[in-house]
């Protein structure tokens, strides 16, 4: 019996299919991280993906929707990391092990904090139902914890909606600012070590009760 439209549509995309996706998705990384939304072009994209223009177009109608994959799945990687603070774990160990896996994302992933930043800086106008829908929840739900942690005594009382303000801003630092911190400190792995030092030194002392 023939196929049905429906279950062609369905069919699963061929290793070159999923491994051409991948080029383009790699290859828009880049550029968008280093140009903005505004100022990548799919010619740019194109030529470091190695494929040509209407090759590209076949996986993607156009440049917002490779930026729109690209976010949406970048947005589930910056989530992570808040969302597995745990409510029974020990309050300041909990923050600081949060502290340090977003130092570890912008030593890891400094392109795509670029391209997070360089959104929220246009205003968000691709993300914003994420921003809305999956990350105040989880923002919320988080500042709700660390303010019950800070009303029991284990943490320095201040508003938890900054603190995470201060956490986001200085951990992304390293990575969008990445250039000018290559410049000051050359020695890129001994200014990675001593930056992940500092920053927990000084959360640490910032919010021990004791």
């Amino acid at each position: 019996m023939p196929q049905s439209v429906d279950a062609r549509a369905e069919k699963k995309p061929s290793r070159i299919q999923l491994r051409n996706r991948r080029k383009i998705l790699e290859a828009a990384l880049d550029v968008f991280s280093q140009h903005g939304f505004r100022g990548a072009t799919l010619d740019q994209i194109a030529e470091a993906a190695g494929l040509s223009k209407p090759n590209m177009l076949y996986y993607f109608d156009n440049k917002e929707a490779i930026h729109v994959e690209l976010l949406s799945a970048l947005m589930a990687e910056w989530l992570a990391p808040l969302e597995v603070m745990d409510p029974d774990g020990e309050p300041l160990e909990e923050l600081l092990g949060y502290i340090r896996r977003k130092m570890q994302m912008s030593r890891t992933y400094p392109r795509e904090s670029r391209l997070f930043a360089n959104e929220i800086i246009q205003g968000a106008p691709r993300i914003g139902p994420d921003l809305n829908q999956r990350l105040k929840p989880l923002f919320d739900e988080k500042c709700a914890l660390i303010r019950i942690w800070m009303q029991a005594g284990k943490l320095t009382p201040m508003d938890p909606g900054h603190l995470i303000f201060s956490i986001w801003a200085i951990t992304q630092h390293y990575a969008d600012f990445e250039a000018q911190v290559q410049v000051l400190m050359p020695d890129s792995a001994v200014a990675w070590d001593t930056a992940m030092q500092h920053v927990e030194t000084m959360f640490r002392t910032l919010l021990s009760a004791e």
